[in-house]
């Protein structure tokens, strides 16, 4: 649920500063952020803020300004509470108005979360964890009264949460771009450890068995030829790319950036080279960053 003074939707902010409660979502949204690519910097002491932000003004110095920027600046900076007021006072005489973005979650979900983490509450001094949350939350509201957006993250998981955030400061809906790595492999060399997706192609009909073809890659025309006058390849193939076609959206949701595709067949030299080119430019052609990587081709 979030609560906002200016609409985001339009003007996209170049300049944020993330507050709010502690363990209420600050370092995943600052992972979003990076994503968007904002230059981010976690528990900036507030004294500091008057000077970071002239890297975002023009200069007739060498010194590239930053393009977008977003802090994390909390309660364990201890001169937070009483200097923020003034130094957002400094800021707004430079012309500089930072958009303020505060997260808090019910007390129970904050509970929850510091006991899953067995993480030290910030503010705790002995009177145990929900003392120490409800401390910081009265703290807090004059923060939190001055922020331009308010998201409350009680319901919220970590894939949700960075949607959220991509809609409302991204460029597009979808964010940022999901780069797809196709890979080809033979399974007697192992299976490549950073696949996300595997794909086994050993039941395909074999061009090794084919004397003039053994010795050839999956990307020769004859091996090509072969293969495409196969039925169960062509079947298997349009399965597949209905599958990753229907996957990727999917993925790309959820946050990810990269995305693995291993194809598999005996030696890595003709079926999977085959099926990886074939799901690589079917995929281009929808619109998707692809690279394709033969990985035992030359073994």
């Amino acid at each position: 649920m979030t609560k906002s003074k200016k609409e985001t939707s339009h003007s996209i902010p170049n300049f944020l500063i993330i507050t709010g409660l502690s363990g209420s979502g600050m370092s995943s949204a600052t992972n979003a952020f990076e994503d968007l690519g904002y230059f981010c910097v976690d528990n900036l002491p507030v004294t500091l803020l008057s000077a970071f932000a002239r890297l975002l003004l023009p200069n007739d110095e060498e010194v590239t300004a930053i393009e977008k920027a977003a802090l994390v600046i909390d309660i364990r900076e201890r001169h937070f509470l009483s200097d923020f007021s003034e130094e957002l006072k400094k800021l707004a005489r430079k012309k500089l108005h930072p958009f303020v973005l505060f997260f808090e979650a019910k007390d129970e979900v904050l509970q929850r979360r510091f006991s899953e983490t067995r993480r030290p509450h910030p503010a705790d001094t002995g009177k145990g964890l929900l003392a120490a949350i409800r401390t910081e939350r009265k703290a807090m509201q004059n923060v939190r009264e001055a922020a331009d957006l308010i998201i409350d993250t009680s319901s919220e998981t970590v894939h949700t949460l960075r949607r959220l955030l991509v809609q409302k400061f991204g460029n597009k809906d979808e964010g940022t771009p999901l780069h797809v790595s196709i890979v080809s492999f033979g399974h007697k060399y192992g299976v490549p450890p950073q696949a996300d997706l595997l794909f086994d192609v050993r039941h395909l009909p074999n061009p090794y068995f084919v004397p003039e073809l053994k010795n050839l890659p999956g990307s020769d025309k004859k091996v090509i030829k072969f293969l495409e006058n196969e039925a169960e390849v062509s079947e298997t193939f349009r399965r597949f790319n209905d599958l990753v076609t229907y996957l990727l959206p999917l993925y790309q949701r959820e946050g990810k950036s990269y995305l693995t595709i291993g194809v598999g067949c005996t030696g890595g030299r003709h079926r999977s080279v085959f099926i990886a080119n074939a799901l690589g430019k079917a995929l281009k052609k929808n619109g998707f960053d692809v690279s394709l990587t033969h990985r035992d081709v030359q073994k």
